[in-house]
């Protein structure tokens, strides 16, 4: 069958974790704009640095970035980057994921075991995620199974990432929450607008999950004869 054809049956595959990203991708732009309209007593700037105050990690710096919904924490830098909608905004919406972030940076500092193997499986990841498809097309043009092995090796490596990564978000946000209400940045009562936005963004992790596996269990029965020519 033409690689095309393949790629056309991929996507059948993956079909349910597409649809389940748009719709994750729609919940965040609702609860997000929601939770903006719900105050807090910090900026989301101001929240992350009391949590990591706290924690006794002063060392970790936190610093704005462009872009929207861009933040994220640097564990090579120990630096928390916020976006400017996160960073000056005092709202739950920026407060929730500010929180998020330093619970990553809490994470590191504690040397919390999927964590450090997410950080360990980054290359490998970014490997497989770039060359995987070339070697694939290359070995079934080829018709060489050494490279083709390779590929599925290398989508291999993706999946084995995202599904390192869930705990890893999960922890982060489930820190969050804690931490927000133990604080007193979001009173209990306001927690709702914050759940809704983390929440919200777990389902955009289930859904890279759920694609990076399908993809690789399509990929393994095309070439172990589960799909045939």
């Amino acid at each position: 069958m033409p690689f095309f054809l393949h790629d056309f049956n991929l996507l059948i595959w993956i079909a349910p974790a597409i649809l389940l990203a748009l719709w994750a991708q729609m919940r965040i732009r609702t609860t997000y704009a929601h939770a903006q309209q719900v105050p807090a007593n910090l900026s989301g700037a101001g929240a992350a640095r009391h949590i990591l105050d706290a924690a006794g990690l002063q060392h970790v710096t936190i610093e704005p970035i462009g872009g929207e919904l861009s933040d994220h924490y640097d564990p090579q830098h120990k630096v928390l980057r916020l976006s400017e909608g996160v960073y000056r905004s005092r709202s739950a919406a920026a407060v929730g994921i500010a929180a998020h972030e330093a619970g990553h940076a809490l994470q590191d500092a504690h040397q919390y075991a999927p964590l450090v193997i997410r950080n360990l499986a980054v290359p490998a990841a970014n490997f497989g995620s770039g060359v995987g498809i070339v070697l694939l097309m290359l070995g079934a043009a080829l018709a060489m199974k050494p490279l083709i092995i390779a590929g599925v090796i290398g989508f291999g490596a993706v999946a084995a990432f995202q599904l390192v990564n869930l705990p890893v978000e999960f922890d982060a946000s489930n820190r969050a929450k804690r931490l927000l209400v133990e604080y007193g940045i979001v009173p209990q009562q306001d927690m709702g607008a914050v759940n809704g936005v983390l929440n919200a963004a777990a389902w955009t992790y289930v859904a890279a999950t759920l694609q990076a596996v399908m993809t690789l269990l399509y990929y393994v029965s095309l070439f172990t004869g589960g799909s045939r020519d």
